[in-house]
């Protein structure tokens, strides 16, 4: 099976449709069945802004019953990046001679240390790509090492996985080391944009878009993909990462796990002018158009965004956010970046309190659940749970207990103050149940000192 047909992708950009037709897929949206490529691209054409109040509303509907109010938070830590692609938007490109980096497992241990300490739980590992700095055997090492990193009433509970496309045997070492999701961006979808702005072994599209079957063959049934918005048409790719997820489902009975939008951001030594820069309101209006038609799919929205796109986005579709992002390897351990060893420039420079504060300010759940991770709720089973919205039942008890811990072991006074508030409208919500029972009595074992319960 073709995975990305250009060629219909080129004659969907022209696509003609009228407010009505617009109506009547947003209600068909509603439906949380998801959409067709065809009626992707229909709303990619929306403009009226009166249409695009539309768009945001059943997106923000489909989201709040699928997700809830709940918002998975974690961090990236860039462990090297050492790298042979010579990529024209990325600071970690091979003619970049500044700024060099590989961890040792000792400064792994340090960096994982202060993560543990602001409280996170959950890390995205980023490697640049070079087989002989950073070869699978560091990549294990480095999992291996976090899992084992404790401090005081910290853990790293669930390592999700950024490298370069490799082997099925490499995937199957990735699996055995225990990693949640392996996630890889194609960046563009447009062959002739990707081939032009790569160079090195990353500049062969098909092994990058041939990734996830090699994943997938090496037993990894949680996946991520997306683009990165700015190197082309903003339509083309959405419509392509459609495709894409299509593919999946259909080939390999598992639709991506997550889709991530990044948009371009500049860094340092990135002579890179992009012809292509989404503006904010499309890129909210794509967020929302990914919603409605792949609506079992996290979404995920980094700090490359500011403060308020976040918050806006949170609505229409973004379910899991990065949060005191350092792009540098060693970044942890210092108030400010190195921008000459960073990737890109980050746009939101918050805590992780001051973030977990304003997202329930906001009317949001904060989130550092793992449970599905650990309960074997991956793959097709999470899929059938997230479509038929039953992941419901298992992602709110399980937000609550992390939320909980992260309110008594590391937040502010004042933001314990508004959790608290958050933690007690939230237990209203859910009616009188077994399931409430056992959610009553873990907060209580929480708040007695005890850890890492999950449903």
């Amino acid at each position: 099976m073709k995975i990305i047909d250009e060629e219909k992708i080129n004659s969907l950009l022209d696509i003609k449709t009228s407010p009505e037709e617009i109506r009547e897929i947003l209600f068909k949206a509603k439906e949380m069945k998801g959409l067709s490529v065809e009626e992707c691209a229909k709303l990619l054409t929306i403009e009226n802004e009166e249409l695009i109040a539309e768009l945001f509303a059943t997106a923000r509907k489909v989201k709040d019953r699928i997700y809830g109010s709940r918002l998975v938070l974690f961090a990236p830590l860039y462990c090297s990046n050492f790298c042979v692609n010579d990529c024209a938007y990325c600071a970690f490109h091979v003619s970049n001679t500044a700024g060099r980096k590989k961890l040792s497992m000792d400064e792994i241990r340090k960096q994982v240390e202060i993560l543990q300490e602001m409280g996170h739980k959950r890390l995205l590992l980023e490697f640049g790509e070079d087989e002989l700095n950073c070869p699978i055997d560091y990549v294990i090492e480095v999992i291996q090492t976090i899992y084992d990193v404790k401090k005081d009433k910290g853990a790293i509970r669930r390592v999700n996985v950024n490298i370069a496309a490799t082997s099925v045997e490499n995937y199957k070492k990735l699996k055995a080391a225990g990693i949640g999701t392996y996630q890889l961006f194609q960046e563009t979808y447009h062959r002739p944009t990707f081939e032009k702005l790569h160079c090195g072994p990353k500049a062969n599209y098909d092994r990058q878009l041939g990734a996830m079957d090699k994943a997938f063959a090496g037993g990894i049934d949680d996946m991520g993909i997306g683009a990165l918005f700015g190197l082309y048409d903003y339509r083309f790719e959405v419509l392509a990462l459609i495709q894409h997820a299509e593919y999946m489902e259909k080939e390999l009975g598992v639709g991506p796990h997550t889709i991530s939008v990044p948009r371009f951001r500049p860094a340092s030594t990135v002579n890179f002018d992009p012809k292509y820069l989404v503006s904010d309101q499309d890129f909210l209006k794509l967020i929302a158009i990914i919603r409605l038609t792949v609506p079992y799919t996290g979404m995920i929205i980094s700090t490359r965004e500011s403060a308020e796109i976040r918050r806006q986005a949170f609505k229409i579709g973004i379910s899991q956010a990065s949060a005191a992002s350092r792009t540098e390897p060693g970044g942890y351990k210092r108030g400010e970046e190195n921008e000459a060893s960073s990737q890109f420039e980050v746009n939101d420079h918050r805590s992780l309190d001051e973030v977990v504060r304003d997202i329930c300010e906001q009317g949001y759940l904060p989130s550092f659940c793992t449970g599905c991770y650990r309960l074997g709720r991956t793959g097709d089973v999470f899929m059938e749970l997230a479509k038929n919205g039953g992941i419901h039942e298992f992602c709110q008890p399980n937000a609550l207990l992390t939320f909980k811990e992260f309110l008594q072991d590391y937040a502010s006074v004042e933001t314990v103050a508004i959790g608290e508030e958050v933690i007690r409208k939230e237990l209203e919500l859910i009616k009188a149940s077994l399931r409430k029972e056992k959610l009553m009595e873990g907060l209580k074992r929480v708040e007695i000192g005890e850890r890492d319960i999950y449903i």
